[in-house]
């Protein structure tokens, strides 16, 4: 990729916005459109059109028209996201964005990050959070460590569970269909003067099908028939506001899960294995503000603290003759907890500062204990625990009534590590007569290394660097005929340095086995692609989104695995009558590479889905899902199954 990528890029993009404004002055004038409104993007309540980064925004009914089972699906849609899972409903999906590693990415669930402080590279598992329970996703791409800390160097998705407002209001959701799929939804939310409430409960199964090799025809003509790795999920969810209108608000959320899942070890002599995983996770947030000087200065001090357990009945069949039985129990035990304050100072025709503190401990364990064939004691694999103090503040200044600036730091201290400092910067330019906004950001972004690779006493090193990276990026997001053509492009570049990779030359003589280090680097680029084009007003609309990537490893100039140069999806919403939708939709992938150094290739692909939803009245609607209607046969990982040609169906009462 040539160094002048990113200013011809930017030439390009803006050459684009020069002819998009010379088309758009011949419309005209209209009524301002209704701003849509993000938290994430600011750490406070800001308009898109008044933000530099890149962001979007999933609504609770674009969320209800994805899979039941796994925030992945939902994320698909998403410009510069990537997914991969592993098998079926209950197998572990990824993300990416933008080309970052897995662990890149950080997760919120309602402002609270959720990756399991136990996990050896501190990846967010999508499969844990059930969509059922979610009323908006916000994804930010970008380095986002100077509003957030360790982890955001890919970007920032925020899941945010429903709050009460309103009159009371309680619904249920039933659905069933393919692979003895069943799944129940119900919630109960709403207010009563200064209270508000939601509640919300929901349980799934489904058999599933084989993680490993299922609808992959090489494995199953050599090592088939496979069993079935299904899965079982119950979750609580449950958040408590108080809001007397004299300037203090208090929510108070927590939210119990619980998932049981096959997974197969998908390598050795029999990689179909009968291998359950356990898992249970609980979080619980309070959140008080205060707003005081006549609203001008707002205090916000959240606690918050969860926990992760995870039990791997590990099942291996060795080769024989005759095949032996090896079980293992693996446990592992993430916590975390801490409290951060926020104040938020409105300065007018100045703008707003933020500034801010946070405190938190991680702490994990893990342990393992052989069951068979030959019993033996339990042993503790290994325990570490680090405190990140931190603080940051963030200036939104505005220039004229066109211009939005701003400029953001945080300085990060990890307990018997390194300290890190970040920055970020946006600019949004707007022009409310052509509907144009041009926006642009650039960042700088870390992770702490995880404590196992800090603390594991066969691999862990403890003087590990936090991994680092800076990436930027310029777009445009332009409104034609009253916006019933919208179009977004951004294009954008990152570089990582310092990354922590596992290696077996060059580690201490205590660790013949492989240690941790920090030696990788890597550089990605690309362009995102989204755009809406409402082609018959309340009838059609067309939707799609597009990413190219450019994902290099620069040790070797090769591409990073899981990195597709081209994805993207495109649907139809089409509503033939008041209350009936149909949505066909196309989620497409070019080739990749399933590992490391271009090796284990995968082919491209593309599966159609439709959707439809039919209100009976104001408290019954319908819904039908056909998944892979083609019965297209494709991996996301390699030797892992995908789902086959399926219908899900249920009905959803609402009062």
């Amino acid at each position: 990729m040539s160094r002048t990528f990113p200013v011809a890029l930017a030439a390009l993009l803006v050459a684009c916005a020069a002819q998009m404004v010379t088309s758009a002055q011949a419309q005209s004038r209209r009524e301002p459109e209704p701003l849509d409104i993000t938290i994430t993007a600011n750490r406070s309540p800001t308009a898109i059109q008044r933000t530099g980064s890149a962001v979007t925004i999933i609504r609770a009914e674009e969320i209800a028209r994805a899979s039941s089972y796994s925030v992945a699906d939902v994320l698909r849609q998403v410009p510069g996201v990537e997914v991969s899972t592993n098998g079926g409903p209950g197998g572990t999906s990824t993300i990416r964005m933008r080309g970052a590693n897995s662990g890149q990415t950080l997760v919120l669930l309602d402002g609270v990050r959720i990756t399991d402080p136990s996990g050896a590279s501190g990846e967010f598992d999508a499969s844990l959070i059930a969509p059922g329970i979610i009323e908006r996703i916000e994804v930010l791409r970008g380095p986002q460590s100077a509003l957030y800390g360790s982890d955001a160097m890919g970007g920032v998705i925020n899941i945010i569970t429903r709050k009460g407002r309103g009159a009371p209001s309680r619904s249920l959701r039933f659905e069933g269909g393919s692979y003895g799929s069943a799944s129940v939804t119900g919630s109960v939310a709403g207010s009563s003067g200064p209270w508000s409430y939601a509640f919300s409960g929901l349980g799934q199964t489904s058999e599933g099908f084989s993680s490993y090799g299922y609808r992959i025809g090489r494995l199953e003509k050599t090592r088939g028939p496979f069993e079935n790795d299904g899965l079982r999920r119950l979750t609580g969810l449950g958040r408590i506001g108080y809001d007397p209108g004299t300037g203090f608000r208090l929510d108070l959320g927590m939210i119990a899960s619980g998932r049981r899942s096959g997974y197969d070890a998908a390598f050795g002599a029999h990689p179909d294995t009968k291998s359950i995983s356990n898992q249970r996770f609980g979080q619980f947030h309070a959140r008080a503000e205060l707003d005081s000087f006549d609203n001008r200065f707002t205090h916000s001090l959240q606690i918050f603290a969860n926990r992760t357990e995870r039990v791997l009945k590990d099942s291996f069949l060795s080769g024989g003759p005759p095949p032996t039985n090896f079980r293992t129990d693996y446990e592992f035990w993430g916590n975390r907890f801490g409290a951060e304050y926020q104040g938020t100072l409105r300065l007018d025709r100045f703008g707003k500062l933020i500034l801010g503190a946070r405190s938190e401990r991680e702490a994990a364990a893990s342990a393992n204990q052989d069951i068979g064939p030959f019993p033996g004691s339990r042993s503790k694999d290994f325990s570490g625990r680090q405190d990140t103090n931190s603080v940051f503040g963030l200036w939104q200044l505005p220039v004229g009534e066109r211009l939005m600036l701003s400029f953001g730091t945080r300085l990060d201290q990890v307990s018997d590590s390194r300290s890190f400092a970040t920055w970020r910067a946006t600019a949004a330019y707007n022009l409310p007569e052509t509907g144009t906004k041009l926006r642009a950001s650039a960042g700088t972004g870390a992770k702490s290394p995880t404590l196992y690779q800090r603390f594991s006493p066969l691999y862990g090193t403890r003087n590990l660097r936090p991994e680092d990276s800076l990436g930027l990026d310029v777009g445009i997001d332009q409104g034609f005929f009253n916006n019933r053509v919208t179009l977004s492009v951004t294009g954008f570049r990152n570089r990582f340095r310092d990354l922590i990779d596992f290696q077996f030359a060059g580690c201490p003589p205590a660790q013949p086995f492989g240690c941790y280090f920090n030696v990788a680097r890597a550089k990605t680029a690309g362009v995102e692609f989204a755009g809406t084009f409402i082609a018959i007003e309340r009838w059609l609309a067309i939707t799609g989104s597009y990413t190219y990537l450019h994902a290099k490893d620069q040790r070797t100039n090769l591409t990073l695995a899981r990195r597709a140069p081209h994805q993207g999806r495109a649907a139809l919403q089409i509503t033939p009558r008041e209350g009936w939708l149909i949505e066909p939709s196309v989620i497409m992938a070019s080739s990749r590479f399933s590992s490391a150094n271009e090796t284990n290739p995968l082919k491209r692909y593309a599966r159609f889905d439709v959707h439809t939803e039919y209100a009976l009245n104001s408290t019954f609607k319908l819904h039908l899902r056909f998944e892979n209607i083609t019965n297209a046969r494709y991996e996301e990982v390699r030797d892992y199954g995908t789902t086959g040609r399926a219908v899900h169906g249920g009905v959803t009462a609402t009062w």
